[in-house]
C-alpha cells in the first residue's frame, strides 16, 4: 500500500512541474526575461518607513528626492527572476560611479544580488546599464528635491509631462499609506518606454495619497484592552528572526 501511494505521489508532483507556467521553470536563467522596470524612490518616505531603519547613506545630512530604488528584470505576466546565480561582486570603481543616482552601498548590493544577477550581466554593465536607465528618465523639475506636497495624481501627470514617449501605462506610481513612496517606469532591453506587464499598476488607494517632504514614522499598531485570560505555562524560547531584507 506503502509503495503504490508513493508512487501516485511521483505522478502527481511529476504532472505538477508539467503544467507549471514556462515563467516557473526559466526563472533563475540570467537575461531571461521581457523588460525592465526602473523604480524611483521618494526619499522621504524611504526614510521614514524603511524597516530595517534609516540608511545611512541615505537619509543623513543631505535631503535626498528621487532615487533609483532599482533596475529589474520583469516577466510580462507580473513575475520576475530572483538571485540567479550566487555572484555577490560589485567592484569599489562601480559602486562609486553609481552612487550619485542610488546613493547607498547597502542597497547596491541587494538589488545586485537579487535583480541585477538576472539581468545576464556582469556587475559592471548591469549599473552602467542601470545608470542610463537613470539618465533617460527625467525627474520633473517641481519633484526634483523635497519641497511643497504634490497630490499622488499629479505625481504621474508631471512624470508624462517630463518625458516625451512615456504613457500612462507605462508608469505605475507606489505609496505606503498615504504617502507616495515610489515611481515605476517600464523599459524594453534597449531602455525605450513601453508599456507596463501585467500587476504593474498605481497603488494610491487614498484619495488623499501625496508626495510629501515630510513624512511621518510609520506608528505601531494599537488594540483594544481585553479582559486577562488565566496564565499558561511560559513557551519555550524561540530563535531570533533573521534581519528582513526591503521586499525588492
Amino acid at each position: 500500500m506503502r509503495s503504490a501511494i508513493a508512487a501516485a505521489l511521483s505522478v502527481l508532483v511529476a504532472g505538477l512541474f508539467a503544467a507549471s507556467p514556462a515563467w516557473a521553470q526559466r526563472k533563475a536563467e540570467p537575461g531571461a526575461f521581457d523588460y525592465y522596470i526602473l523604480s524611483l524612490s521618494w526619499s522621504p518616505t524611504y526614510c521614514a518607513r524603511d524597516r530595517n531603519g534609516p540608511d545611512p547613506d541615505q537619509c543623513g545630512e543631505r535631503k535626498y528626492g528621487f532615487v533609483v530604488h532599482g533596475l529589474w528584470p520583469q516577466y510580462t505576466d507580473g513575475s520576475y527572476p530572483a538571485t540567479c546565480t550566487r555572484d555577490r561582486n560589485v567592484p569599489k570603481a562601480v559602486v562609486d560611479q553609481t552612487m550619485p543616482v542610488m546613493p547607498s552601498v547597502g542597497l547596491m548590493m541587494h538589488q545586485w544580488r537579487k535583480h541585477g544577477t538576472c539581468s545576464g550581466l556582469n556587475a559592471t554593465d548591469y549599473f552602467a546599464k542601470l545608470r542610463a536607465a537613470a539618465a533617460k528618465v527625467a525627474i520633473p523639475d517641481p519633484l526634483k528635491t523635497p519641497g511643497p506636497t504634490v497630490p499622488a495624481i499629479q505625481v504621474e501627470r508631471l512624470f508624462l509631462e517630463a518625458n516625451p514617449g512615456l504613457t500612462a501605462e507605462g508608469v505605475a506610481v507606489v505609496c505606503s499609506r498615504r504617502d507616495v513612496s515610489e515611481v515605476r517606469v517600464c523599459l524594453n532591453k534597449d531602455l525605450g518606454f513601453m508599456n507596463c506587464g501585467q500587476k504593474v499598476v498605481d497603488r494610491c488607494r487614498d484619495r488623499d495619497a501625496a508626495l510629501s517632504a515630510e513624512v511621518a514614522p510609520a506608528q505601531p499598531r494599537t488594540f483594544n484592552a481585553v479582559p486577562a485570560t488565566p496564565a499558561l505555562p511560559p513557551a519555550p524560547a524561540a530563535a531570533p528572526a533573521p534581519a528582513s531584507a526591503p521586499a525588492r
